[in-house]
């Protein structure tokens, strides 16, 4: 199922093996009833709730899966110390130079991306765009819509 290295901090790998034990443990146990009950009703064939309750097992032992997956599979990175150059952990802003607008970007591994909160994977393209550089530098960043250009105007640890 691997596809690679999962890259993440430890905080974050932290999170994922308490849902894992969280899923194993409670949820399953839950799920084991409602096919329990499920089936008390009788005729299987026409049993919406046991089907419902066998979908919801799939789906929980797919989740597990992939949980299993992601923790075996971790690279825990290490933030940046350094805000001399952009590297994991940094909140960095930039100035769009086409658009004069401002944005601040956290850099971090690909599990923990969350672009609607700032945060971007050092994998993705302005992530990567940006790595390495540092205050001052203007960037070219390929990205499906074409190009931007950024002046990298602050790099700060988070």
């Amino acid at each position: 199922m691997s596809k690679g290295r999962y890259r993440m901090s430890s905080e974050r790998l932290e999170e994922l093996k308490k849902e894992l034990h969280y899923l194993e443990t409670v949820r399953e146990k839950e799920v084991a009833e409602q096919i329990k009950i499920a089936r008390s009703y009788g005729d299987l064939s026409e049993n919406s709730e046991y089907d419902e309750a066998k979908t919801e097992q799939g789906k929980l032992y797919s989740k597990i899966a992939e949980l299993k997956d992601l923790i075996e599979n971790a690279e825990i990175i290490t933030k940046s110390d350094r805000t001399d150059e952009v590297g994991l952990g940094n909140a960095v802003t930039v100035r769009d130079l086409d658009f004069g607008d401002e944005a601040t970007y956290i850099i971090v591994g690909s599990q923990e991306a969350d672009p609607a909160s700032g945060k971007i994977s050092d994998d993705s393209p302005v992530g990567k765009g940006l790595m390495g550089h540092k205050v001052g530098d203007v960037v070219e960043i390929h990205v499906p819509a074409g190009v931007v250009k950024f002046e990298i105007l602050r790099i700060e640890n988070t």
